[in-house]
C-alpha cells in the first residue's frame, strides 16, 4: 500500500497531494505457455489507484481508478503532484 497514512502504508508518500491510501502495488503469479510447449510461471507487478484525489501515473499517463495495470521494467510511477519518480527495476536491470 502506498500513501500518506504511515500506520498502514508499506511505502509512505509524504507529498500533501497524495491521499492517505493512494495506490496499491500487487504481485501476481501468472503462467504462460511458451512456444516450446513448456509452461513458465512468473511473478508480475500490478498497480491500482485507489480512487485517489490527484491520481497515479505510469510513464506520465494517468491511471483509471480501481483498475489494475501491469507494470514493466523501467516504468516510471508518479503519485499526485509529487515530483518524486519511482522507477521499476529488478535485480538483472543494467544501466
Amino acid at each position: 500500500l502506498l500513501g500518506r497514512e504511515r500506520r498502514v502504508a508499506d511505502i509512505p508518500l509524504d507529498h500533501p497531494s497524495c491521499s492517505s491510501q493512494h495506490a496499491v502495488l500487487q504481485f501476481r503469479e501468472t503462467e504462460k505457455l511458451e512456444e516450446d510447449g513448456v509452461r513458465r510461471r512468473r511473478v508480475r507487478p500490478y498497480l491500482m489507484d485507489l480512487n485517489s484525489t490527484n491520481g497515479s501515473y505510469i510513464n506520465s499517463e494517468k491511471l483509471e481508478p480501481q483498475r489494475y495495470v501491469e507494470l514493466f521494467e523501467r516504468d516510471v510511477l508518479k503519485f499526485g503532484y509529487s515530483s518524486r519518480d519511482f522507477v521499476l527495476l529488478h535485480e538483472d536491470s543494467a544501466e
